[in-house]
């Protein structure tokens, strides 16, 4: 399919913190306007919620009626081929794809997270995976405040749930669904949704920063500092690692003044606080190896794809589609989640053999080529739009 001269309204609800999902759906927004794809953006920011928002965004999280006259509007004035939304929550609702629907035009969801799934959207609490909630009702969720924390945004959040399947809004308005990985793809059918619409499309690097020296002579963590990636884990196993490599980590969070004390406090860990994209890939081009010690059902790994793209080996976590991302012994280590032992034994044999670590490297770059670059995404893309555009579902 020729992507060049499609027009696409492309809905982003974006967050306070950018994360993953935001660098990504940027990166796709970018890469689709190189290949010719006309981007009608409407995006909206989580920056403009009050810390104390009261019932009226609740009922937004619900139907934002907002969202629901501004795509109308823009769908029958905008000659749109179709409409993409990368995140629809909290501030534009699913009414965005009732209006999709009454329009006519078809509709391709990316689903970053498990917001359909559970009320946090990881499928984690209290410092465990948990599914308490997954393909049954999110009364658990609301009841352990799972939301921010908050009965009542997790009421809103469990009400924007049960509404939208009763309406059966998922079976009615979305042509294709996205995911970046095989596993996300079973745990959101597991949750409901209609697995033969779900097509895998994993995140990519682009551009393309060429393969890194890796002698810099330390292990770097880049991401969110918060309990669901594994921080507390981490600095616990750099504990044992014992007189080796130094580890950097980069990213700001909930945790980072436990990482910016451990830095203080002990030799052999250096925080850097929150860097930009193209520093946060020098740094992985330098580094020995790169630590994923995520506890948590990634959606996907960004970070593995990236350290793949420079060619540095992971050590990661050997939980969700990690395991699909990091093959042991040849791109990397998988540890088991939560063990901080392991986690040091990893990083400490590997760094220990530097001709393993020098054919590992070449072994993640090839990687990156043949599943992560621009043009895997791009071939994806155009058979997600074909397949969207010849459904009729609109």
């Amino acid at each position: 399919m020729n992507l060049r001269g499609l027009r696409v309204l492309w809905c982003h609800n974006r967050y306070r913190i950018t994360g993953g999902e935001d660098v990504s759906t940027q990166a796709e927004a970018e890469l689709l306007t190189e290949a010719g794809v006309e981007i009608d953006r409407y995006e909206v920011s989580n920056d403009t919620i009050p810390d104390r928002p009261g019932i009226g965004y609740g009922l937004g999280t619900v139907w934002s009626q907002i969202a629901y006259r501004e795509v109308l509007a823009r769908l029958r004035q905008g000659r749109h081929h179709l409409m993409h939304v990368q995140n629809f929550f909290p501030l534009l609702s699913p009414a965005m794809l009732w209006a999709a629907r009454r329009s006519g035009v078809p509709v391709v969801l990316t689903l970053r997270n498990y917001r359909l799934a559970c009320l946090n959207g990881l499928l984690f609490r209290e410092g465990r995976i948990c599914e308490d909630c997954l393909g049954r009702s999110p009364i658990p969720g609301v009841l352990h405040r799972c939301y921010r924390g908050s009965i009542g945004a997790s009421a809103a959040t469990a009400g924007m749930l049960v509404a939208h399947r009763l309406l059966g809004t998922w079976h009615r308005t979305v042509d294709v669904f996205v995911t970046p990985s095989a596993f996300a793809k079973s745990k959101l059918a597991a949750a409901g949704l209609d697995a033969s619409r779900i097509v895998v499309k994993p995140n990519f690097v682009h551009p393309d920063p060429g393969l890194g020296s890796g002698d810099g002579g330390f292990v770097l963590y880049a991401g969110r500092m918060s309990p669901e990636k594994g921080i507390r884990t981490l600095l616990a196993a750099w504990r044992r690692v014992g007189g080796g490599p130094r580890l950097l980590l980069v990213g700001a969070g909930p945790l980072a003044e436990d990482v910016r004390r451990a830095s203080a406090e002990r030799d052999g860990i250096e925080y850097l606080g929150a860097r930009e994209p193209p520093q946060v890939l020098s740094l992985m081009a330098r580094a020995a190896l790169v630590v994923v010690p995520s506890e948590w059902y990634e959606t996907f790994g960004r970070v593995v794809a990236e350290a793949f793209a420079v060619g540095t080996p992971v050590v990661a976590s050997a939980v969700g589609p990690l395991v699909e991302m990091v093959e042991a012994g040849k791109t990397g280590a998988l540890v088991p989640p939560g063990d901080p032992e392991a986690l040091a034994g990893a990083v400490r044999e590997l760094w220990s053999q530097p001709a393993v670590l020098r054919s590992m490297r070449l072994a993640a770059r090839r990687t990156y080529e043949e599943r992560y670059t621009a043009e895997r995404n791009l071939d994806a893309f155009r058979e997600i739009y074909r397949r969207a555009l010849g459904t009729g579902h609109g």
